[in-house]
């Protein structure tokens, strides 16, 4: 038996894994047309939606600002609504800010403010940052840790986010974790048939958890390809051995 030289083994390693990445991120074809909106059941997905809310609800760790006309003893720049959901402006207290908008807190303030004596009070609310927002995504990514997202970003967010889907990825076996108020609900999607527009692209809500699952064998090639090198040889028919078991 003729062994190729190491140069070969080079050459051959490098199209092998040409062609691993190639055949990992190549993506699916989209489907023309409305993309699916619909969760499904047998997915776990019934609490989860496609629609972004039209209104947005103030939570803890918020970033706000507030400005009162003509009055900067009361104005405030970047404050965090408190973990308890409230925010504590000068003379006024602590005022109850998280499940409003920002609409509803600066009625709230107008009205503590006329209470306060103060004729006439304008109050304008912003917000400076979405610091409730933040999901953790891990497993077969990239690049895994918490990112803050913009309120409306769907789980296709996420995934670009942690920098895409590893060469190990199982798109297959996603998991979307989410809070509910029975406890942790736990949902399936298929991150190809979201990729085409066939299977729902949910909107992440604030502390979702994504994993996406690992693909055992791309595990083995991926380990394989690595040793290679070491060995100095190309046992073409040893893989192929293994690749037909497999």
């Amino acid at each position: 038996m003729t062994l190729p030289k190491f140069g070969s083994l080079k050459a051959g390693l490098s199209a092998a894994s040409i062609l691993a990445l190639s055949a990992c991120a190549s993506s699916p074809e989209p489907v023309i047309g409305m993309a699916s909106s619909t969760p499904r059941a047998d997915l776990g997905q019934q609490g989860y939606s496609q629609m972004r809310s039209k209104t947005y609800l103030l939570r803890p760790s918020d970033q706000i600002s507030i400005n009162v006309f003509r009055e900067p003893d009361f104005s405030m720049e970047n404050v965090r609504i408190g973990v308890e959901g409230n925010v504590s402006m000068p003379m006024l207290g602590s005022i109850p800010a998280a499940g409003m908008t920002a609409a509803q807190f600066e009625q709230a303030i107008t009205q503590r403010l006329a209470t306060a004596g103060l004729r006439t009070p304008q109050v304008s609310v912003n917000i400076n940052e979405y610091a409730s927002h933040l999901v953790t995504v891990e497993g077969a990514v990239d690049q895994s840790g918490v990112f803050a997202f913009q309120p409306g970003s769907r789980l296709s967010s996420a995934v670009a986010m942690a920098g895409g889907l590893s060469r190990t990825a199982k798109s297959e076996q996603v998991a979307v974790f989410r809070e509910g108020p029975d406890g942790i609900m736990i949902a399936k999607f298929d991150y190809g048939q979201v990729s085409q527009g066939t299977m729902l692209d949910p909107i992440l809500e604030p502390n979702d958890r994504v994993v996406v699952g690992t693909d055992g064998m791309s595990v083995f090639w991926q380990d394989l390809l690595t040793a290679l090198p070491a060995f100095g040889v190309f046992a073409s028919v040893g893989v192929n051995a293994l690749d037909s078991n497999n």
